[in-house]
């Protein structure tokens, strides 16, 4: 047993010692920008433990919801509730898309969800703005994702975060971004039967 405790010991102390190395080097900062994509849960919910990090550290912060509606939410409602003086909160969607089927509607809308975002994100004292189900908009074309680029590159604040949810993300915004995660899809419990329940999905 003692042999295998130094082994350990002795293998941990070169992994730290290598791993100490790395972190040796990473000394920038930046305001980076951030894509949850991919057909998985928790595109959402990541970004909002962002947000809720942000919150507990006291820097302002800020959410765009682009198409989900006004229905009651815990992160929502906690925001808005708790901490609505560190964190903006706009609902800017009307629901889904299959649910208003009004592709005007849906634009103007995206469009109005846009104008908000670029105005938070060009606040300086916003250190993170989450455009929550901005890449739907984009697939469904609501939005010019060529403009969403280049605002990103050319405007947003060097040390703002930006964080960019939703299915299916462009390309485009893939490439423009610093930390993309595809959340991947195993298994689901919509598949079973299984609807929506607070406390997992809102």
């Amino acid at each position: 047993m003692t042999d295998d405790t130094d082994r350990h010991a002795a293998k941990m102390a070169k992994k730290k010692a290598a791993r100490d190395k790395i972190m040796a080097t990473k000394t920038d900062e930046k305001g980076l920008v951030i894509v949850h994509t991919g057909k998985g849960k928790g595109k959402s919910s990541a970004a909002f433990g962002m947000i809720f990090r942000c919150i507990a550290h006291e820097m302002p912060c800020a959410v765009v919801q682009f198409i989900k509606g006004g229905m009651s939410t815990g992160e929502r409602d906690l925001i808005l509730s708790r901490f609505s003086d560190v964190c903006q909160f706009h609902t800017m969607g009307e629901g889904f898309t299959w649910e208003t089927q009004d592709r005007t509607r849906d634009t103007e809308m995206a469009q109005a969800a846009w104008e908000k975002a670029k105005e938070l994100i060009r606040d300086p004292e916003i250190r993170m703005v989450l455009l929550d189900e901005i890449n739907i908009a984009l697939r469904y074309e609501y939005l010019d994702i060529k403009e969403v680029v280049a605002f990103l590159r050319e405007e947003k604040p060097e040390m703002t975060h930006v964080v960019l949810t939703g299915r299916n993300a462009h390309e485009d915004l893939i490439e423009a971004a610093d930390l993309v995660t595809e959340m991947e899809l195993v298994k689901h419990p919509f598949r079973s039967g299984i609807k929506a329940q607070r406390g997992v999905e809102f």
